[in-house]
């Protein structure tokens, strides 16, 4: 059997030595820290989410260079169209002026009279 033994604290209470004492807790806390494998484990998960990171946002760059480039091809287009459609007004508006005028319908129609011989 246990021999017990009594001393006095500070405050002027008897607390017996090996037993439970009044207001006192009965159980030990004890900090819980990680382990080398746990803590390389989640080293390893922050580096691959912020490699996500970094990797989404270079491909979305990279989506708004096709997007960029798709509308400068689409502008050189339309305004290749344009000048074409300016040759043509031109083309149609000089036919047009020359069917009124005062000189157009002075002039022979052509024809072959015949070559030149030797």
């Amino acid at each position: 059997m246990r021999t017990r033994q009594t001393y006095t604290t500070r405050r002027g209470g008897a607390v017996t030595q090996g037993g439970w004492s009044r207001n006192y807790n009965t159980v030990r806390h004890t900090p819980k820290t990680l382990g080398s494998v746990s803590n390389a484990t989640i080293v390893g998960l922050l580096v691959l989410i912020v490699g996500l990171i970094y990797v989404s946002q270079g491909t979305q760059a990279t989506n708004y260079d096709y997007q960029i480039s798709e509308m400068e091809s689409e502008i050189a287009e339309l305004e290749a169209k344009k000048e074409d459609l300016a040759v043509e007004r031109a083309r149609l508006t000089s036919i047009a002026s020359s069917e009124n005028s005062t000189v157009a319908a002075n002039m022979e129609n052509a024809a072959v009279e015949g070559y030149a011989e030797e």
